[in-house]
C-alpha cells in the first residue's frame, strides 16, 4: 500500500456519509481494508494500524480499542 492510496481512501471517506458510517461501524482494521479494497484501493489492516495516531490529509487515523467476548 502506499501512501497515497490511503490518503486518497481517507479523502473518500471524509466526502462520503455513508462510507463514512461503513468505517466507523467496522470491528477491525482488516474490516476497513476490505471496505477499501472493494472500492479500489490498495489498502491493507496491517498498515491502517501502523498509521494508528497519525494524521494523514484531514482525517487523524484512530485504533479504536474493542473489547472481546470470554468465556
Amino acid at each position: 500500500m502506499s501512501q497515497e492510496q490511503l490518503k486518497a481512501f481517507l479523502a473518500r471517506v471524509q466526502d462520503d456519509g455513508e462510507l463514512r458510517r461503513q468505517v466507523l461501524g467496522s470491528s477491525t482494521a482488516d474490516d476497513v481494508a476490505r471496505i477499501a479494497t472493494s472500492l479500489g484501493f490498495d489498502v491493507s489492516g496491517d498498515e491502517l494500524l501502523r498509521a494508528s495516531g497519525k494524521r494523514i490529509g484531514r482525517v487523524t487515523i484512530t485504533k479504536q480499542d474493542m473489547p472481546g467476548e470470554y468465556s
